[in-house]
């Protein structure tokens, strides 16, 4: 009874302070805002996830600079209704969704077949799809859904396009990362969570290894004018906890500490138009500034060897 009663004490309290505070409460949830007035006619964009949350107000962003922006999403359906928003939200806005499931390495060979047949040139990737605290599911190809999606899909995917990339530089890719990987770490021994399993922990991996990604990808690509970035979007109210229930309670008895979507999205904005940035590459940012790199971040060991056992276990060949 005490327990509970301190519970409800404590949620009082925090009412109390968010209803006195909303304003400058608000205002400090939203973190830096992108303000770069850059343009962006005649360059292509590719996002992936961009039917909801911060990859869907990425793409409107980037699209009402003027570029041609491609969607890539799992659920057309879902996809289509995110273009049809844009374009109701800006006119002009050039998008066009294409089906593509991180899950499935032949859904992104087969994407990526499409794309360069079709496509002439790509100036901006943004690997913005993941998944979070899901059930231990395994991919198409039985890896662990986290890992899977959020680091070996996109490490895959980037491989196929590098190629497009390096003949439309300059050229940038965007990872979109979290503060979760200070608490990640690479279990190279059972990196697909097959001993034990612990949802958050793997989804803290994942983050990890796409900080670990972008560092190793910008040494390889020095000299070849694409930057890589990795960015912290913030704790942002979107559908991506829907797998934790625990979560979807927190975030919504919480949501005045969180960020909106747009909120969310500045920092991949930043890192993908931000002039100052033309020569910026393996930086982690949040917040539209430089943010910290958990010392297993910033192994270039630990990097390497990620690099080489995704590569083996996507059976492809990239020095």
């Amino acid at each position: 009874i005490m327990l509970l009663l301190c519970i409800l004490a404590s949620i009082v309290v925090c009412v109390f302070l968010a209803i006195t505070f909303s304003a400058q409460i608000r205002k400090y949830a939203a973190g830096g805002e992108c303000t770069s007035q850059t343009r962006l006619d005649g360059k292509t964009v590719l996002i992936t996830g961009a039917n909801t949350g911060i990859g869907k107000e990425t793409a409107l962003d980037l699209a009402s600079r003027g570029a041609r922006v491609i969607m890539a999403c799992r659920d057309i359906d879902k996809g289509e209704e995110a273009a049809a928003s844009i374009r109701m939200s800006y006119s002009k806005a050039d998008v066009e969704v294409r089906e593509l499931d991180l899950a499935d390495t032949c859904s992104i060979r087969a994407f990526a077949q499409k794309f360069l047949r079709e496509v002439n040139q790509l100036h901006i990737l943004i690997n913005n799809a993941g998944v979070m605290m899901c059930p231990y599911t395994k991919t198409v190809d039985g890896f662990e859904m986290h890992i899977g999606v959020n680091h070996l899909g996109h490490f895959l995917l980037t491989y196929l396009l590098i190629g497009l990339l390096k003949r439309s530089t300059p050229s940038r890719i965007v990872v979109v990362s979290s503060l979760a990987h200070n608490f990640g770490w690479i279990r190279f021994h059972d990196l697909h969570s097959q001993g034990s399993y612990n949802s958050g922990l793997a989804y803290c991996q994942s983050k990890l290894a796409n900080v670990l990604f972008t560092r190793e990808l910008a040494r390889r690509l020095q000299g070849t004018n694409i930057t890589v970035n990795s960015v912290h979007p913030g704790t942002v109210n979107s559908d991506l906890t829907r797998h934790s229930t625990v979560m979807m309670i927190l975030f919504t008895v919480f949501s005045m500490f969180l960020k909106t979507p747009r909120e969310g999205a500045q920092t991949s904005i930043y890192c993908a138009v931000a002039e100052e940035l033309h020569a910026i590459s393996g930086k982690h940012f949040s917040d539209c500034a430089p943010a910290f790199v958990a010392p297993q971040g910033r192994s270039e060991e630990t990097a390497r060897r990620l690099w080489e056992a995704s590569c083996e276990l996507l059976g492809i060949e990239w020095d």
